[in-house]
Formats: structure tokens, C-alpha cells, sequence
């Protein structure tokens, strides 16, 4: 009998499950970065105005 027994046997299946990035996760990011680059320029003229 191991030592290390699991007593939550429920959360190793999600444990699997989420092993490295879905296609969903990386259209999420890239969406993200894309929002962020594409407003940044706007940002920047607003503060020059401003400032």
C-alpha cells in the first residue's frame, strides 16, 4: 500500500484533463494580445494629449 494515497480520487481525473493548452486557451490569448497591441497606440496619443 503506497504512502501517498489519493483520498480525493475526483480531482485527478480534472488534474489529467487539464494538461497542457487547447486550441480555446491560445484564440482566448491571442485575442487578449491583440485587443492590448491595438488599443495601446490610442493609449499612447491620449496621454501625449493630455500630458
Amino acid at each position: 500500500m503506497s504512502t501517498r494515497d489519493n483520498h480525493f480520487p475526483e480531482q485527478q481525473g480534472c488534474a489529467a484533463e487539464q494538461q497542457g493548452f487547447t486550441t480555446e486557451d491560445i484564440l482566448w490569448a491571442l485575442g487578449i494580445w491583440s485587443v492590448i497591441l491595438g488599443l495601446s497606440p490610442v493609449i499612447v496619443f491620449y496621454m501625449l494629449m493630455v500630458a
